[in-house]
């Protein structure tokens, strides 16, 4: 397989607390994706070095096999299928699937829209899995202030205030009302993953943004139902 920059980003792996990617022999790299690589200082190892021999649980135990229970956290770090970080992942895969299923409902400018909020969600999924920061950039084009704004106060930029939602109010609507069921949730999921024993964030980049993608896309269903 040739890798290219973007399938090298999507096959990251963390090994020991570092980044690291996996190569077989038989596999190359574009120039591209060799250059990533080099400026973002990640190893390239053996693809015979991927399979890990023993497995380590939070609290330090080491495990030779992986039981049927357990799955990664990350590395080679074991928790329970239910833990509230796995339970956020279901979630957030929830959302992927949900985005890909709305927009088959709705218009080429919204299915745009959705696209971005697509690579959101996979964004945020990655940056949990590696421990990265979750870039700060914008999300359709607005701030987490214009978001907040806009989601507040939909009146004064939409002329169309806040609703409850309707079988008549139309398939695009009702489809990304629903989405925006699946959001919450996902959000409420990263509310109990991302928390400390005194109840601070403990991944506050990642609470931000699912808040922003709530905020968008109550947005999109205020900007369909007034045919903005």
């Amino acid at each position: 397989m040739l890798y290219t920059e973007e399938n090298v980003r999507d096959n990251i792996r963390n090994r020991e607390g570092k980044r690291v990617f996996f190569l077989r022999k038989e596999d190359r790299l574009t120039p591209g994706a060799r250059d990533w690589l080099s400026r973002e200082r990640i190893e390239i190892l053996p693809a015979e070095q991927a399979k890990i021999n023993r497995y380590r649980l939070e609290n330090g135990a080491i495990l030779e096999e992986k039981p049927e229970h357990m799955t990664h956290l990350h590395g080679e770090v074991l928790v329970e299928k239910n833990h509230p970080r796995i339970r956020f992942r279901g979630a957030v895969d929830e959302v992927q699937a949900e985005i890909l299923l709305c927009q088959l409902s709705v218009s080429r400018k919204l299915q745009e829209r959705l696209g971005e909020l697509l690579a959101c969600a996979r964004m945020i999924i990655r940056c949990d899995v590696l421990a990265e920061t979750m870039p700060e950039g914008k999300l359709a084009g607005m701030t987490a202030q214009q978001l907040r704004e806009r989601s507040h106060r939909p009146q004064d930029f939409y002329g169309q205030p806040h609703f409850m939602p309707e079988s008549t109010d139309g398939m695009e609507v009702l489809a990304l009302n629903r989405l925006r069921c699946v959001v919450r949730r996902a959000e409420l999921a990263a509310a109990e993953a991302f928390v400390d024993e005194k109840g601070m964030p403990t991944r506050p980049d990642i609470l931000r943004t699912m808040n922003r993608m709530s905020s968008l896309v109550y947005i999109l269903m205020i900007e369909t139902k007034a045919g903005k």
